[in-house]
């Protein structure tokens, strides 16, 4: 898919960028703060400003669609994974373009496109960067720019709560996931395309839209996000020695080398478990499951990058 780009060379232009609008999750913190962002802003002659901030990552989706009735074309989100997710699900499909400031723990999308945690060069990536097309999944209804998944990835994501994030950063997820290292695996059956493609055992069964997923796991390297397809991935691995073996194979080589590991792609992907699982979204846990239905939307977000994401 070709990208869109509107790259100009003036920060301080506010008609480069039409209407802006920032939505904040209030408990997240980047550089000098929500004080900072609003002085870069304000510097940069953004004057018809739209702010909204929200104590919550749910609460986003109706602050985006209000920005964007407002006549919003271009949308800072300052948060972490959930808030991006949230907010590219209510921009789905939308003209106006998003802005990631990255003030998050693990911030899986703004790492994939190589959006610094660097305030200053968030804001400047937003305001004169060039803007990329990008495909988005859709998973029981919910859009998702990154991942999702069930099984192991989704107990662990589940039981890494915010306040155990708050004081390890990204290593609640390790914590959190040698916890889980023993769990029994599920019989599941795994639809590409309409086609049967995997039935059997498994830990864990992962959609990806890029390649880095969770605490930095390279788990699908030939993933782009514009690609209009998603990646599928099952992990048969069980215990300590086989994990340990597929976490070393994706750490050093290519992920479908383990013979644990099975990676596909597809455009729709229909999953049914023999009992609920615990299922997640860009490394948000939802509820248990019995079945996951997702299909790719092509070129569903727009979004502001850096100059070498161009292609």
């Amino acid at each position: 898919m070709t990208s869109t780009l509107t790259a100009e060379p003036d920060a301080a232009t506010p008609a480069r960028v039409g209407r802006v609008a920032v939505v904040a999750h209030r408990k997240k913190s980047l550089g000098g703060g929500l004080d900072e962002l609003r002085s870069r802003l304000r510097g940069a002659g953004i004057d018809d400003l739209l702010w909204y901030e929200v104590p919550k990552s749910r609460k986003a989706p109706k602050k985006v669609r209000k920005a964007v009735d407002k006549g919003a074309e271009l949308i800072f989100v300052w948060g972490g994974d959930g808030m991006v997710q949230r907010c590219s699900d209510a921009l789905a499909g939308s003209d106006a373009a998003l802005a990631i400031l990255p003030a998050g723990t693990a911030n899986l999308l703004a790492t994939n496109l190589g959006i610094p945690q660097d305030l200053a060069e968030a804001v400047r990536i937003g305001l004169t960067g060039p803007r990329r097309t990008l495909d988005l999944g859709r998973l029981n209804g919910e859009h998702f720019a990154v991942m999702a998944g069930a099984g192991f990835d989704g107990e662990l994501i589940r039981e890494a709560d915010r306040d155990l994030k708050d004081r390890l950063g990204r290593l609640a997820y390790v914590w959190t996931g040698l916890r889980h290292v023993r769990s029994e695996t599920t019989r599941m059956r795994v639809r590409v395309d309409g086609a049967d493609w995997f039935e059997g055992e498994a830990s864990c069964v992962l959609l990806g839209n890029v390649g880095t997923i969770t605490g930095g796991i390279p788990a699908f390297d030939d993933a782009r996000p514009d690609d209009g397809c998603l990646e599928v991935g099952v992990a048969t691995a069980s215990g300590v020695v086989d994990w340990v073996r597929t976490l070393g194979r994706m750490a050093v080589g290519r992920s479908d080398s383990s013979p644990f590991v099975r990676i596909t792609r597809g455009r729709k992907i229909d999953v049914r478990f023999a009992e609920p699982m615990t299922y997640e979204l860009d490394g948000g846990a939802r509820d248990r499951v019995t079945r996951l239905k997702a299909r790719i939307s092509p070129g569903a977000l727009t979004i502001c990058v850096p100059d070498d994401q161009t292609s």
